[in-house]
């Protein structure tokens, strides 16, 4: 369809026949490409669809190899799955494979950066074994090979996504196959078996035993044989020897001591007795489920806010470089209260180990604070502390107390002086972080105190917004009689707390903060409202409580799209009915001239199309290029919404500005239902697009035989001639498809 001006992206091979998934142009993109990563293998890019208005992302290849066994996978086409990463097509120029975004990035720099939960971690296996089990149920099964934590991607709730499965194939050669994996990084995830003399292809094991390392990284949250070369990690793995169970946290619940166990199951030396992905997927449904406690995260979820507590335990505490020449007894007396022998740490506590700074510039009352124990904190403060003193990167003893919910110390803090209102680097204050974590307790303590309660950090967020994102309604209740404003917006996306709450569809937060006077029209910096993130995101009763408060339904964000245009895209048809029903114009037009009707038929949502059209919605409105949705349900084979357009009474005979009517489109993407449908309703077999090519010679082209014999059985004359000068016929003879020739010629 290179002919076609204006077109979305074509669905055709490489090699002229059909396949059922996209090839993109770089035209197809919005101009600025952000890069997200780089390595030696390619590079992946954050990028924007032009016709989707959807960020995704653009994997580049530096070998060829990796592109042709992803065009492999993608010819089982589009893999849908919650847990897996959805491939939306390729791109020829650059080489590359065009995915789903996912905002927050790879668990590999989640596990690095921030201290996970018990809960959160024993999903996230789980999680990992629905991908996986899933993969390996196909026929044949789909062995990933490179499963490891940078493979595992983040969505902004922070539940995962498998991504580059299949990307790497057995080679002939096993030291061929072992270079190749060494050079990703990968000798960390690769089973015994594969070391052996005369190893054979790679089963489903192999992926059982790269998934026992994930599991081990995941509980310890620390990197497998640090410190070991690849010869180490082979000898010690070809000998039986498997990672340490000492590093898991002491503080582990029990149901861990089943997830071990089923961990030492999957990393066993003979790969016959490690279990299928059919059984631990059950396994560890059940211990997630054990554990499943709401909100046991602390950093919820968000497109927004993500922080960690500061980490103060390390393998190694040694005093920070310009505390060098301190004597071995100051050495140790973090060792004491790190292993809690308060006696011993009171015995050898002096007034001169008060000033010492340790590692990222944590002081004694730091690590004191850490230990949990109130007296020894207050020995600390008795010879002369700083109780305000903060470490590298800003944090005072009151935000370490107040992190790990120490609720005494924080009122020995506060009694001798803590300034509540103190901020780390970020800007982020003990407020922030009560608030963060859904702590009520700590918020209450903080507030009766004097400390501000909508203090915004560097990026303008107040505690308000974080409590609205997080769902932690008590914590709203406390700070909203304290706030003289609700609709403060912070400096990136300019959306209030509102917005928030309605992204993430908290009700009662929305309800709270409409009865204290949030304005439900308020734009943010992309000119959206708080309808606009609910319907956007399906929550129906938000919608109705915006709507019911004044929300206008018809206001239009910074690229033309109403609220309806987002329920249509998403097909919430509950949204549009209600939407509708209240005044919103069924035809508003984005800035690509997209009515709702459009998009509900980009994205295949047939009950959605009906509600539009019972609404006096336009069925043959012509977007961008004179696109009618009957020609978007044809262009991305959406049968069902084809089938409602035409009997609803839409006109098959419209042409785009290139000249192609629905019919050459499900001619071309070899749609017979479609075509027999148009056809049904007096679709024009014989009409010409603007190279001259009717719908007879597109199905010669794709090598459509039933497609070919439909139309030649309704008078398509096979002896048009396009502007190449070709009839139908001397398209087959040049194809060689003996087939359709013999009904041309018949």
């Amino acid at each position: 369809m290179t002919e076609m001006s204006s077109s979305p992206p074509t669905d055709r091979s490489s090699d002229g026949s059909l396949d059922r998934f996209t090839y993109f142009k770089k035209e197809d993109f919005e101009v600025d490409w952000d890069k997200v990563s780089d390595r030696s293998f390619g590079q992946v890019y954050k990028v924007k669809l032009k016709l989707w208005r959807e960020k995704c992302a653009v994997k580049t290849f530096t070998s060829s190899s990796d592109y042709r066994n992803m065009v492999q996978v993608s010819k089982k086409g589009r893999t849908k799955f919650k847990y897996l990463i959805s491939n939306y097509g390729l791109c020829k120029d650059p080489i590359a494979v065009v995915m789903e975004y996912m905002s927050k990035g790879s668990l590999d720099s989640l596990l690095a950066t921030h201290i996970l939960m018990w809960p959160k971690k024993f999903l996230m296996i789980h999680e990992v074994t629905m991908g996986m089990n899933f993969l390996h149920s196909m026929n044949p099964p789909l062995l990933h090979l490179n499963l490891k934590l940078a493979n595992i991607l983040l969505d902004d709730h922070l539940h995962i996504k498998i991504s580059d499965f299949g990307l790497i194939k057995w080679e002939e050669s096993s030291s061929k196959f072992i270079e190749h994996l060494t050079a990703r990084g990968n000798i960390n995830y690769v089973p015994p078996e594969t070391f052996s003399q005369t190893p054979e292809p790679p089963t489903v094991k192999y992926d059982v035993y790269s998934f026992s390392i994930v599991m081990w990284e995941i509980l310890t949250q620390k990197r497998p044989y640090s410190g070991m070369n690849m010869t180490e990690i082979l000898l010690r793995v070809s000998s039986g020897k498997r990672l340490g169970l000492e590093k898991i946290p002491d503080d582990k619940p029990q149901e861990c001591e089943d997830m071990i166990e089923l961990m030492q199951r999957c990393w066993h030396q003979n790969y016959r007795q490690r279990p299928a992905f059919s059984e631990a997927v059950w396994m560890t449904e059940a211990l997630s489920d054990v554990l499943k406690i709401p909100d046991m995260i602390q950093i919820r979820k968000g497109s927004f806010k993500l922080r960690s507590a500061p980490s103060i335990w390390h393998r190694t505490n040694d005093p920070s470089d310009g505390q060098s020449d301190v004597n071995s007894s100051s050495q140790n007396i973090l060792t004491y209260l790190e292993q809690k022998d308060f006696v011993s740490f009171k015995n050898v506590l002096r007034k001169e180990h008060i000033s010492m700074l340790f590692r990222d510039n944590n002081s004694l009352l730091h690590y004191a604070v850490a230990s949990s124990d109130v007296e020894s904190v207050q020995m600390v403060l008795s010879l002369g502390a700083s109780v305000n003193c903060q470490s590298a990167k800003g944090y005072t003893p009151l935000i370490v107390a107040l992190l790990r919910k120490f609720y005494n110390i924080c009122t020995l803090l506060i009694d001798n002086g803590a300034d509540v209102n103190l901020a780390d680097q970020d800007l982020w204050n003990p407020m922030h972080f009560a608030v963060q974590g859904g702590d009520d307790r700590a918020v209450r303590l903080l507030l009766d105190n004097k400390a501000i309660a909508d203090v915004k950090d560097k990026d303008g967020w107040t505690p308000l917004h974080l409590a609205a994102q997080n769902g932690h309604e008590s914590v709203v209740r406390l700070l909203l009689p304290r706030l003289s404003s609700v609709d403060e917006q912070e400096h990136q996306s300019g959306r209030t707390a509102l917005h928030i709450a309605c992204m993430y569809g908290y009700l009662n937060i929305a309800k709270l903060l409409i009865v204290k006077g949030a304005d439900p029209n308020k734009t943010d910096a992309e000119k959206a409202t708080a309808l606009h993130q609910a319907a956007e995101e399906g929550h129906f009763r938000v919608v109705r409580l915006l709507v019911q408060n004044k929300a206008d339904v018809n206001i239009i964000n910074g690229h033309n799209y109403s609220a309806l245009h987002l329920a249509a895209l998403r097909g919430c048809t509950g949204i549009c009915r209600f939407l509708l029903n209240h005044g919103a114009d069924p035809d508003v037009r984005t800035h690509q001239k997209w009515t709702p009707m459009h998009l509900a038929a980009l994205k295949g949502h047939p009950e959605t199309v009906l509600v539009l059209e019972d609404h006096k919605g336009s069925l043959d409105a012509q977007g961008e290029g004179s696109w009618t949705a009957l020609h978007l349900a044809c262009y991305h084979t959406q049968e069902e919404v084809v089938a409602v357009l035409l009997t609803a009474g839409a006109n098959p005979n419209l042409s785009e500005d290139a000249g192609w009517t629905p019919l050459h489109l499900a001619c071309s993407k070899g749609i017979f239902p479609s075509v027999l449908q148009l056809i049904a309703k007096q679709a024009d077999v014989n009409a010409q697009n603007s190279v001259q090519n009717t719908p007879l010679h597109l199905a010669v082209q794709t090598g459509n035989a039933p497609i070919v014999k439909a139309l030649l059985m309704n008078n398509a004359h096979r002896h048009i001639v396009n502007s190449k000068g070709y009839t139908a016929l001397a398209l087959a003879q040049q194809h060689h498809n003996e087939e359709i020739m013999q009904l041309l010629d018949s």
